[in-house]
Order: structure tokens, then C-alpha cells, then sequence
């Protein structure tokens, strides 16, 4: 039966009702490893519908849309700087070699953990699948920034969520992981994505100056902009054969998706060089900016900007300076200045 498939995996895990090669393939009538392999398929669920969704039809279905398995908002997010020719270059060249292969099947996050730069954890539990298990699957993915920030592995301060003994689930629902049937261009634009007042109702929640302070800023700064705990990681150096350098930082300026809004960013540095191997040059480089309005997963109920009115309107204390912005990137990051 092999080693990784246990007695108990075949008795407790539904899946197991069915043979090896309903989901691998392979040649059942093979009488030794080489021609019982012959035709294997080692990674089924890459094809969700053919595989998984002999099961489970409706969510194999609307996972083939999804952002995790269509990896669209890493095109999206840096095709505004092309033009025509160079977009077709990236979708042949760059994007189905390298960004496509950050696309994760069902197996990736129910069987075994994703593999990152070559390099996974293996499966999560022996041959079963599971559930759910964050910090083999989400982890592994979002473990450059988003976890280990939630954590405080990263440094900083734990999210106060993560203390209190949520997790990821907590807030992010199945059909999120799994898509709704719509394929979005990214994330930003998925409908019903949570949100901090999905429990927080800041006209009623706290004292009297706290609902004031709430009603004031509500339309002007965003939740994270006061309630971020502390410093988070900002990317520099990318892309330029080198590895990248990450730095923690909180950085205050303008939403560049909620114009009029002060809020977190992020430095997401596509250099002017970043594609130049594949013979792309960025013809509208400067469309985008490199820093975007991001969520530091470590939130606090209190914070320096929470307790000191002054840390921003007399101070500015993290908001973003022209003078700090690493040089030869996209001009339209002035533009995020306060």
C-alpha cells in the first residue's frame, strides 16, 4: 500500500474508497514499479475538474477561476506597465514560466504543501487529506509577508487576532480560497471580501471620543493606517539578479485605488529593469506606482497613532517623505505623498 498511505488513511479518509489510479493513473495491471507507474500522473489535482471535481463538481468548477489557481492579479498587477507587444511577450515568455507556477492545485493546500522556489514540506498528513492546516498551506505561500507578520514571527508585534486564537479561516471564508464562479483580475476586486467592520461596528464600539474619532476619519484613513501594531516588511533591490532586500517599516500615504484616503503601503519594487532579459522595456513604466495600499495583517486596538493625535497631524510620523522614495523608481509614487 505503501508507506505514506497508513491503515488509518485508508479506514478514516473518505477518499481512499477509491483506488490509486481513479485520481494517479498509472497502469493497475503492472507487475513492478516501472510498468505499474507507467502513464502516472503525480500531481492530479493541477486539473481540477478532471480530478477533484469527480467529487466535488461545483467547487472544482469555480476554483479554475479562482486567484489562487489562476495567479491573474500577479499578470494584472504589472501588465499596466506594457504596451501591446510587450504584453504578449510577458504572457508568453515570463508569466505561464514563472508567475503561472505559483498557482496552487487543490492538492497544494488538502494533501501536500505547496512547493516555494523548488522546496516544500511534503505531505501534511501522511497521504490523508486535510482540511485544513495553515501553517503547511498559507504559510507556505504567504509566509514572506503576510504570516509571519500575523504571527509576529517577522519581529514585530503579533496580530491581535492571531493572540485572541484566530486564524486564517476566521476571516477568510472557503469561497474565497475556492472562487466564487468570477474570474477577477485581482484581488482587490473580489466581492465580499472581508472586511474590519464585518465585526467591528465603529459607530457603536467604544467611548464617546473613540466613535467621534471613528465618524471623523472614517472616509479620510483607513483602518490599518492607525491600527497597524508595528512595522512591517518593505521589498527593495528586486528582480535585479541579486535577491531582494526587505526592510521593516511603516509607510503612511495615499491610496492610489481611494484617492483622498491615507493608508498603508507597501514597496513592491518592479524596477525599470526587471523583464529586460526578456526583451521587455516597460514602455509605461510610470503608470504605476510601486508603492500600493496594503493590510499588515498585525493589528492592535491601540497604537501609537491611536493614542497621540499629533503622531499625524503635527508629526507625520511614517508618512511617506519624496526624499525617501529609493531612486529610479516609477514617478507616479510623488504622487502617494501625503
Amino acid at each position: 500500500m505503501g508507506y505514506v498511505v497508513t491503515q488509518d488513511a485508508v479506514d478514516s479518509d473518505a477518499h481512499f474508497y477509491l483506488d490509486c489510479q481513479t485520481c494517479h493513473q498509472g497502469n493497475p495491471a503492472g507487475t513492478d514499479k516501472a510498468s505499474s507507474h507507467k502513464g502516472l500522473v503525480a500531481r492530479p489535482s493541477d486539473k481540477p475538474v478532471e480530478s477533484c471535481g469527480q467529487c466535488h463538481e461545483q467547487i472544482a468548477k469555480t476554483y479554475t477561476l479562482s486567484l489562487h489557481y489562476t495567479a491573474a492579479g500577479m499578470r494584472n498587477g504589472v501588465s499596466g506597465r506594457f504596451n501591446a507587444a510587450e504584453k504578449k511577450i510577458f504572457d508568453a515568455s515570463v508569466f505561464e514560466q514563472s508567475c503561472r507556477s505559483c498557482h496552487a492545485s487543490c492538492g497544494d493546500c488538502h494533501v501536500k504543501s505547496p512547493v516555494i522556489s523548488g522546496i516544500n514540506t511534503g505531505l501534511l498528513d501522511g497521504h490523508k487529506f486535510v482540511k485544513v492546516d495553515e501553517s503547511k498551506t498559507c504559510a507556505l505561500c504567504h509566509g514572506g509577508r503576510v504570516y509571519p507578520e500575523f504571527t509576529g514571527e517577522y519581529g514585530g508585534t503579533p496580530d491581535v487576532h492571531y493572540r485572541k486564537g484566530m486564524t486564517c479561516v476566521d476571516c477568510h471564508s472557503g469561497e474565497q480560497f475556492h472562487g466564487d464562479g468570477v474570474a477577477y483580475a485581482g484581488r482587490r476586486d473580489v466581492a465580499d471580501k472581508p472586511a474590519c467592520a464585518d465585526c467591528h461596528d465603529i459607530a457603536t464600539m467604544g467611548n464617546a471620543s473613540t466613535q467621534q474619532a471613528h465618524a471623523t476619519h472614517e472616509d479620510s484613513v483607513s483602518c490599518s493606517a492607525c491600527h497597524t501594531a508595528s512595522v512591517y516588511r518593505q521589498c527593495s533591490s528586486c528582480h535585479l539578479g541579486g535577491g531582494a532586500t526587505a526592510s521593516p517599516a511603516i509607510v503612511l500615504g495615499e491610496n492610489p485605488r481611494v484617492p483622498g484616503q491615507l493608508t498603508t503601503l507597501r514597496l513592491i519594487p518592479t524596477v525599470r529593469d526587471t523583464f529586460a532579459k526578456a526583451g521587455i522595456a516597460q514602455a509605461s513604466y510610470d503608470a504605476l506606482p510601486n508603492y500600493w495600499d496594503a493590510v499588515p495583517h498585525n493589528m492592535a486596538k491601540r497604537t501609537d497613532r491611536t493614542r497621540d493625535c499629533d503622531s499625524c497631524h503635527e508629526d507625520h510620523t511614517y508618512w511617506l517623505e519624496a526624499g525617501a522614495i529609493p531612486k529610479g523608481l516609477s514617478l507616479k509614487n510623488l504622487e502617494l505623498v501625503p
